[in-house]
């Protein structure tokens, strides 16, 4: 059999394009291949009705009340919790009070507290039931309250 004689050029751009076409000819044989293996077992969506007959009910939010009493015409510092769980610094005549709102499933809600007076207290409603509640005497008393999950 005689040899059929190819020019150096075509050689030379033979050898560097081959890894390149035979990567295109494996990627178009395997994508045929694949589409054809969906047909034949049929794969389709199956969840494509999922949740159609859910209906999403509304729930009441949660409620937190922090209360901080003390000693009238005494001051206090106040650090406590919102539902997004930021921190906020007050100084504030007590009593002193405040409610948030939030319609998260849990939160936590913690309160610190320290008075300028002899006595002082905290407590934590939430939804109306009183969660947690404390109390210091003392100069310069210091009290918290922590609910871990409400």
């Amino acid at each position: 059999m005689k040899a059929i004689p190819v020019g150096p050029g075509l050689k030379k751009g033979l050898k560097k394009v081959w890894i390149p076409i035979v990567l295109v000819v494996v990627l178009a044989v395997s994508g045929l291949v694949v589409s054809r293996l969906h047909k034949m077992f049929a794969s389709q969506d199956l969840n494509a009705g999922a949740g159609a007959g859910i209906e999403i009910v509304q729930f009441n939010p949660k409620v937190m009340v922090y209360d901080v009493d003390g000693a009238p015409g005494t001051t206090a510092q106040i650090s406590y919790f919102d539902p997004d769980a930021k921190v906020h610094y007050i100084t504030a005549p007590l009593p002193w009070s405040i409610t948030l709102s939030t319609t998260l499933p849990a939160v936590s809600a913690s309160l610190m507290a320290q008075t300028d007076g002899d006595q002082i207290s905290c407590r934590v409603t939430v939804n109306g039931t009183v969660r947690e509640e404390q109390s210091a005497n003392g100069i310069n008393a210091q009290t918290y309250c922590l609910v871990k999950s409400a």
